[in-house]
């Protein structure tokens, strides 16, 4: 049981939400999802196929057989050329192969029947003679291979596989990428864009280091920004996650004009999750607008070197404003963000 939590724990949300962003991994999840879905719930159960009106050409081995021997009983009794053209021709182009069965094994058929059935169609197939040197096994292979269990074994294969090909992929994005990237590390854009960004060992207000602390960047263009990462004790132990995403945008068009981003933090010992909302300064000054946020967190207004203040049941979280820039345009000044990099640190609650 120790194993199967360890794993379940590994496929915390930060991770699962960093691989559903890459296009390979939606499409591959899209694709196992959709065949499985279509192949059971919408083929077997919602649209069946349903066979109408189709040839004898369609009729296992077995079955042309027996079409045959009756096409052959019919023009015994009406003579009708035409008619037993027309049986004949809806066999197909396999017609000769299931003649050459027939004639060698007529059953309730006469082979003087069959040979004027033969002279009636124009079929220069040879009788018994030429049959008896096809395979014994021949017909009952062919029917074997047409059996109407072999569509369901088929796909109940497919699916098997498609799973395991999903388990496999799901293991290397989720689990293998995981543990190779070792200890969680500081957002890459944050490094990137930020040269001034410098990770603090501890707050200047607190003796003890934190447990887990953590670096993000939003810029600007990043339309999908929702960064989480997953908060363990130095023993292992999980005691929660936080992150910071996109709270509310301004203006229209592309890419978006972010004007307010959240910082949550979530504890396991807790029941709700805690918010703040980072607001621009035309944001927090809009009367509106802030009202508009209030609903979704105690709304801050963003300065450089801020800090501010997440609590929970067990959990203390301190947000730094490192670093950020505000973008310039056609909307009112300071009112969206260009770019904005934020220093998490994450303490046990005394």
């Amino acid at each position: 049981m120790g194993y199967v939590a360890n794993f379940l724990w590994e496929l915390n949300m930060d991770t699962i939400r960093e691989q559903l962003k890459r296009p390979l991994v939606m499409g591959v999840i899209g694709l196992v999802v959709g065949m499985i879905f279509g192949l059971t719930v919408l083929g077997w159960v919602v649209w069946p196929v349903n066979w109408v009106d189709a040839s004898p050409a369609s009729l296992r081995s077995d079955l042309k057989a027996d079409y045959l021997r009756m096409a052959v009983d019919s023009y015994a009794k009406n003579q009708d050329k035409s008619l037993a053209l027309e049986r004949w021709n809806e066999l197909g182009p396999g017609a000769k192969d299931v003649l050459a069965a027939v004639v060698a094994n007529p059953q309730s058929a006469d082979i003087n029947q069959i040979n004027n059935f033969i002279v009636a169609v124009g079929a220069n197939t040879p009788t018994s003679a030429a049959a008896a040197a096809t395979p014994a096994g021949a017909t009952a292979a062919t029917s074997s291979a047409s059996s109407p269990l072999a569509l369901p074994v088929i796909l109940g294969v497919t699916c098997v596989l498609m799973l395991l090909v999903a388990a496999a992929l799901a293991y290397y994005f989720l689990i293998r990428n995981r543990r190779l990237a070792g200890p969680a590390q500081p957002a890459d854009p944050g490094q990137a864009a930020s040269p001034t960004a410098e990770k603090q060992i501890f707050s200047p207000t607190r003796a003890e280091p934190p447990v887990a602390q953590f670096m993000t960047t939003y810029m600007a263009g990043d339309d999908l920004y929702d960064d989480s990462f997953s908060i363990d004790s130095p023993s292992g132990e999980f005691l929660g996650e936080c992150g910071v995403g996109i709270s509310d945008t301004i203006g229209v068009g592309d890419p978006k004009k972010v004007t307010a981003l959240e910082v949550w933090l979530f504890d396991k010992n807790d029941i709700q999750t805690v918010t703040k909302v980072l607001m621009s300064d035309h944001a927090f000054n809009d009367p509106a607008i802030r009202q508009r946020l209030e609903s979704k967190g105690e709304p801050v207004l963003t300065e450089p070197g801020k800090h501010i203040l997440l609590e929970t049941a067990t959990l203390q979280l301190e947000a730094r404003v490192v670093d950020m820039n505000y973008g310039q345009g056609a909307m009112p000044p300071s009112s969206f963000f260009d770019r904005l990099t934020l220093e998490l640190a994450v303490w046990p609650k005394n």
